[in-house]
């Protein structure tokens, strides 16, 4: 496994990988993140999809990291809902979004693409009376 070498969007600085308990301590979950090496004063990291090296996104602060976890739970509703399964999500989100398969994910968007998402979801939600 290769590590991916990534650029902090908020100082430059060239991310590290570090075991998930340099950030998370004790309470870690995931095995590894990527951290800005100006972290903790950069408080910018992306978790690893398990087993492998590859992020789970793009660097992100405290902020965005929030949103995307927002838009993570009002974009599952989808599927738990039985709205449409997760597959037809996705190709709903490429679709709304003119978004590749390769982009349509939440852990690239960024603080203003998160935001249009959630008021899409939103408004799919409403419209079929779910509560979000």
């Amino acid at each position: 496994m290769k590590q991916k070498i990534l650029k902090c969007q908020y100082c430059g600085r060239t991310a590290v990988l570090r075991p998930a308990t340099y950030v998370y301590g004790d309470k870690a979950i995931e095995e590894h993140v990527y951290v800005c090496s100006g972290y903790p004063v950069c408080n910018s990291y992306v978790g690893v999809h398990k087993g492998t090296l590859k992020p789970k996104g793009t660097l992100a602060n405290g902020d965005l990291r929030n949103l995307r976890i927002h838009a993570h739970k009002l974009f599952s509703h989808f599927w738990t809902c039985g709205l449409m399964s997760k597959k037809e999500a996705y190709r709903w989100m490429r679709y709304k979004f003119a978004l590749t398969e390769e982009q349509a994910h939440i852990g690239n968007f960024s603080e203003y693409m998160c935001t249009q998402f959630m008021d899409e979801c939103r408004k799919v939600l409403a419209n079929n009376r779910i509560a979000s």
